[in-house]
């Protein structure tokens, strides 16, 4: 018979197999922390949710759980506001360490009870590592202990009322009117490797208690639920309560009922406890699980091999949020570049197809160059070409800078229309996206700014000296125009802006008979200056420059828009990588479960310590006990004298003695 103060040696194949579900769920654990959220998609408050509980199940129970197999088992008991959980808790223990109340919310700040011997199991951060410990003895504290940023602190005692091995944990109300009570509960369930949930025949049927229940069955967590204040003759409750734990999932809870009768007539509470016979079945139960370790070892494997799983599916789901996320990104993105771009090319249009060359430019075009003598000089050959520029230059200095003028100020109107109108639709294209309303909110995106004005003015400068930079190389590069570039770089650059404006690729003669000659007559010009390529290739390399500016401030804009999502991080949210350690996740689950050896005694610390209040006491009914039940009635009846409880309670005398 193996020696049950003897742990067995571990197989080195188990520990491989668990070395390696650790390694992945720790990777899975990187990437959950890195996923990203923000947006307002179809389901993602559920999924932010999801993501929270995922994390904190990962950091306060899995990995802690997986690191630290011999760990105590830790029973959580939770409940609705006022349902009776304190109470239990101390009548379990013989002893009042958590404080019952009629005011709500009760329970303030959870209360962890452990045999002595376990107390470096909790005093660290293996379990719960984000809530601060409070080490008290049994006694009540005068107030609730608190963290040092004033959070509920865990509030540690040692009990010798508990096997060594077994915790008990009275975590606050699961409907307390403090959210963070709640919020609270539902982490500390997270982290138990039972549930031991607590209702009444009243509240049984409570909405809130039945959402955490579901989410235990989909984990496969080990639950057990204590109906407490059960009428005298109503046993139909307790009927119809197993009937609901069927219904949802959770056929294999253990149900306990304590009557209405335990607090009151004959069987009141006595200095605030239920008496022994009351709790006695529940006692029996949980101390039959501290004292057996192969017991403790399947609970404990049971509920983690379920957490496993379910985390897995969570973790695909939550990739698949992430998706929708990068979709949504992607959908807003493409609404802010389709009509920057649209307004790019409302621009380019604008300014090819001699819109620009009518009203005020015209008119000031016309006071440069006239429609007469000059035309006519320059069309009567190449032979005075020269001497007819060189006059018109040196005649004509004051007036070139007035058509400037007049080109800006019609380019910048048509500029700042583009924009508007790109500001306009974006705006209603993003608020009509749920995912893109959201982030409008407080934001005046509507509307270009006022600085746009400015901006736009510096770019067509800008373009204005680009021009006539070009100029002012290709005279240099042909020396028999250099002296007439010399007299007319502002004539020359103003005639190379008409020719930009009335066609994209210096079309000469008819094709560009647009606003009464303008266009042509600037083309003779240049081409008497410079020679047709030439005009061809400045017109081609002005429109190329003209519209790198434009799509420089129309970006400028966007980025508006588009640096409200790369504030964000959205358009990598690390979908495909939650997703791929999820299923490395999975595959080290399998192998691990199936390189796992069946339980012995000593793969958790053998039983020692005392007894829970009652345990012992409760006789059972004559039928063979299931999968996770508690002691048949030879072994919780003290008169029958055999079994493990006889053996408990004679090491017990012996001990008296």
């Amino acid at each position: 018979m193996t020696d049950p103060d003897t742990t067995a040696a571990p197989d080195p194949r188990d520990e491989a197999a668990a070395r390696g579900l650790v390694d992945a769920l720790e990777t899975l654990r990187a990437r959950l922390g890195a996923l990203r959220l923000p947006l307002e998609t179809p389901g993602v408050g559920a999924a932010r949710a999801d993501l929270h509980q995922a994390v904190d199940q990962l950091d306060d129970y899995l990995l802690p759980r997986l690191r630290a197999e011999r760990a105590p088992l830790l029973v959580v008991v939770g409940g609705s506001t006022g349902a009776g959980k304190s109470t239990l808790v101390n009548s379990l223990l013989g002893e009042p360490v958590s404080a019952p109340g009629v005011l709500r919310p009760t329970t303030r700040a959870p209360v962890l009870v452990h045999h002595p011997l376990d107390a470096r199991w909790f005093t660290t951060d293996r379990v719960l590592p984000g809530l601060a410990r409070v080490t008290s003895s049994g006694r009540l504290p005068d107030t609730p202990p608190t963290g040092a940023e004033g959070a509920a602190a865990l509030r540690l005692v040692a009990s010798e009322a508990l096997p060594q091995g077994l915790a008990l944990l009275d975590a606050p109300d699961i409907d307390s009117v403090e959210t963070a009570n709640r919020e609270l509960s539902a982490q500390l369930l997270g982290a138990a490797d039972l549930w031991l949930f607590v209702t009444t025949a009243a509240r049984y049927a409570d909405a809130v208690p039945w959402d955490l229940l579901g989410q235990a069955a989909r984990r496969r967590a080990q639950v057990a639920i204590v109906l407490d204040r059960v009428d005298p003759g109503a046993e139909v409750v307790a009927d119809d309560l197993r009937r609901m734990t069927v219904e949802h999932g959770l056929g294999d809870a253990r149900v306990f009922v304590l009557g209405e009768a335990a607090e009151q007539g004959p069987g009141a509470l006595v200095d605030g406890l239920l008496p022994e016979a009351a709790v006695a079945e529940v006692a029996t139960w949980l101390s039959g699980l501290g004292g057996d370790p192969e017991a403790r070892a399947r609970v404990i494997a049971a509920t983690r091999d379920g957490v496993v799983d379910d985390l897995v599916r969570r973790a695909v789901a939550l990739a698949e949020t992430a998706d929708g996320q990068e979709v949504a990104d992607a959908r807003l993105r493409d609404a802010v570049r389709r009509y920057h771009a649209e307004a790019l090319e409302q621009v380019e249009v604008a300014t090819s197809d001699g819109a620009l060359l009518r009203s005020e430019v015209l008119a000031r075009w016309q006071d440069f160059v006239g429609t007469g003598e000059f035309f006519r000089s320059v069309e009567a050959g190449v032979g005075r070409v020269r001497d007819a520029v060189v006059r018109f230059f040196r005649g004509r200095p004051k007036e070139a800078p007035q058509v400037e003028q007049a080109i800006a100020h019609g380019l910048e109107s048509v500029i700042l229309d583009a924009a508007e109108q790109a500001a306009e639709r974006t705006f209603a294209a993003w608020r009509s996206d749920g995912a893109g309303a959201a982030l409008l909110d407080g934001l005046d995106l509507a509307r270009v700014p006022a600085a746009l004005r400015t901006e736009v003015a510096e770019q067509i400068r800008g373009w204005q000296e680009d021009v006539l930079a070009l100029v002012r190389e290709q005279g240099e590069s042909r020396r028999g125009t250099a002296r007439a570039v010399s007299f007319g770089v502002n004539a020359l650059g103003v005639s190379l802006m008409v020719i930009v404006f009335a066609s994209t690729a210096g079309l000469t003669g008819a094709e560009i008979g647009i606003a009464g000659g303008t266009a042509i007559v600037a083309q003779k010009l240049l081409e008497a200056v410079f020679g047709d390529e030439a005009v061809r290739r400045l017109a081609a390399q002005a429109k190329e420059r003209l519209n790198g500016r434009v799509d420089a401030v129309l970006r400028g804009q966007a980025a508006r828009y588009t640096a409200q999502l790369d504030a964000l991080g959205t358009q990598e949210t690390g979908a495909d990588g939650v997703r791929d350690a999820a299923h490395r996740v999975a595959a080290a689950a399998r192998a691990e479960r199936a390189a796992r050896s069946v339980p012995t005694e000593g793969v958790t610390r053998p039983w020692s310590g005392g007894l829970l209040r009652g345990a012992g006491t409760f006789r059972a009914p004559e039928a063979p006990a299931g999968p996770g039940e508690p002691p048949t009635a030879d072994e919780a009846a003290p008169a029958r004298r055999g079994g493990w409880w006889s053996r408990r309670r004679s090491r017990r005398e012996e001990g008296d003695r």
